[in-house]
């Protein structure tokens, strides 16, 4: 059995960076579109979602194997 780690595991990490870069993507979108364009409540929030789901699946796969490769380093 192995002792405790005193790191946090690398998919917790992981998750808090991928959504948390996602959801900055997902706001500057609203932002620049509620600033810009004569765009509808629902096609801002539509928009929003959208980038929000497609940053996280693009983010996904990439930020978790940069992680995992800085955690192994230390």
């Amino acid at each position: 059995m192995r002792a405790a780690s005193s790191r946090p595991p690398v998919a917790l990490v992981s998750a808090a960076i991928y959504t948390s870069l996602a959801a900055a993507a997902a706001g500057l979108f609203l932002v620049v579109t509620s600033a810009t364009g004569d765009y509808t409540a629902v096609a801002r929030l539509g928009g929003t979602a959208w980038v929000f789901l497609l940053s996280m699946i693009i983010l996904m796969p990439t930020v978790t194997p940069l992680v995992k490769r800085l955690f192994m380093e230390r």
